[in-house]
């Protein structure tokens, strides 16, 4: 399912179960709440693509999360780059890649997505520490304008609020490259930046399904985050 490029996309539900039936369940009954969501597959016990595809209406972001970046996949690369692949195959609205990966595999991505453009892929990057300098996110932000991907991600720890407004303002640089960025903050005090940047022309933010786990830290639950927006909408 082709998601338009061109304006925000809004919440993302990311799901992670081990247990593909309980994962399912999960997805679907965050489907009215969702404007995608993340299937984690590195989180399942038996990872596979076809049951969310034929189970979901709304569209679906295939994650395979390595543990060099976070995640919980523990097998090689090509195993796991060779998920992702199966679930371009099946026409998904994205697929996520870690902009540290390989090139080649990066490139064998590219490849198979110019035979499934209803597929885009987000090149992502995670410091679960702490936030880099405005240099240094600048030039990452650089790379994935470089990478061929159609969006990118940029998410840290934020351990005080000068971190959280250097990460923002990466929007800046995203619209004058025309370039739809996702770009917030984990932690205790990054949890601001999960709704402001959805008003600061963020692409997306993510949430955790109700009653479900969290993805990253800070992660609030899916009707949590429609109350906040409300509010801040309604004061609009």
């Amino acid at each position: 399912m082709k998601v338009d490029l061109a304006s925000p996309a809004g919440i993302c539900v990311s799901i992670a179960c081990e247990d593909e039936t309980a994962a399912v369940d999960i997805a679907i009954q965050s489907e009215g709440s969702a404007d995608i969501i993340e299937i984690r597959l590195d989180k399942l016990s038996s990872p596979e693509i076809e049951p969310f595809i034929k189970g979901l209406s709304k569209p679906l972001l295939f994650t395979n999360r390595p543990e060099w970046e976070g995640g919980a996949f523990k097998g090689s690369e090509v195993a796991r780059i060779g998920l992702l692949l199966k679930a371009i195959q099946h026409d998904c609205a994205f697929v996520d890649l870690e902009l540290k990966s390989a090139p080649e595999l990066r490139a064998e991505l590219l490849d198979v997505l110019l035979k499934h453009p209803e597929t885009g892929l987000i090149i992502s990057w995670h410091d679960f520490s702490g936030t880099p300098s405005s240099d240094e996110l600048g030039d990452i932000l650089q790379q994935q304008i470089e990478s061929g991907a159609h969006v990118g991600k940029i998410v840290t720890m934020a351990n005080n609020y000068e971190d959280v407004l250097r990460v923002l303002n990466l929007q800046v640089m995203a619209a004058e490259n025309n370039f739809p960025l996702i770009a917030f903050c984990m932690g205790r005090i990054g949890m601001i930046s999960r709704l402001a940047t959805l008003k600061l022309g963020g692409y997306m933010t993510y949430a955790a399904p109700d009653g479900g786990d969290e993805t990253a830290p800070g992660q609030m639950p899916v009707s949590l985050i429609h109350e906040m927006l409300e509010r801040l909408n309604h004061a609009d």
